[in-house]
């Protein structure tokens, strides 16, 4: 992936466990992480979705059991969680029972800072499993959190040519999901990069015109670079 982008879709192979660790998945098409962590929950017992009125039932998407109803029930509020090892001092993402930095089980729910900053992203011009569809094109991304996990989400409310590797991104929710768009520093210093470009861009361009124009050949009948033609028996 050149410059943290490569348009199209992102892929993920693998499958979710269902509920807690190592327990089988549900009967059914599998599941990958990016599913499973990317849409409005539902809740496992009703399989009903959590906002009836902003996704309709159906959807690939995470379930609503005892170990995540903490996550997305803060979500609901406005708030992100993550896990955090008090044995090693290390939050992860996305929640597990265990810390998977140094397998300790003394972990708990702690409120994140909402802060991020953008490690990279594909624009995602088609796909036809709803509701994503009808929101094409979108920005699939992973982001850095500011306590050091990596989250996949998708970046809002940023036109594509201003992303910017590095770029500062803080949370925001829609439908109970957390998506992240850009902060006012961050869309600042993006718009102050994509216009440093585009200056150097038309320099580039400029001096590449200037320096095929010029010309040591001589101008003859208007017609720039056209040497004078020669007279037999003449220097």
């Amino acid at each position: 992936m050149v410059a943290g982008r490569c348009d199209g879709v992102v892929l993920v192979s693998g499958e979710r466990t269902h509920g807690h660790l190592g327990t089988p998945p549900p009967s059914g098409p599998s599941r990958d992480p990016v599913s499973a962590w990317s849409g409005a929950p539902v809740d496992a017992r009703s399989r009903a979705p959590v906002d009836a009125t902003s996704q309709a039932p159906g959807f690939d998407v995470p379930e609503v059991d005892a170990f995540t109803r903490p996550y997305w029930d803060a979500a609901a509020q406005g708030r992100l969680l993550l896990r955090h090892c008090a044995a090693c001092d290390r939050s992860h993402h996305y929640p597990r029972e265990f810390c998977p930095h140094c397998w300790s089980e003394h972990v708990e729910w702690r409120p994140a800072s909402g802060r991020a900053t953008l490690y990279t992203w594909s624009v995602v011009h088609r796909n036809d499993l709803p509701p994503f569809g009808a929101r094409v094109p979108y920005v699939a991304a992973v982001v850095d959190l500011a306590e050091g996990p990596r989250m996949m989400t998708e970046v809002v409310e940023c036109a594509e040519g201003a992303l910017r590797i590095g770029m500062g991104l803080e949370v925001a929710f829609r439908a109970g999901t957390p998506v992240f768009r850009p902060t006012a520093a961050g869309a600042a210093g993006a718009a102050g990069a994509a216009g440093a470009a585009g200056a150097a861009g038309a320099a580039g361009a400029a001096g590449a015109t200037g320096a095929t124009g010029a010309s040591d050949v001589p101008e003859v009948g208007g017609v720039p670079g056209v040497p004078a033609p020669s007279t037999p028996g003449c220097p």
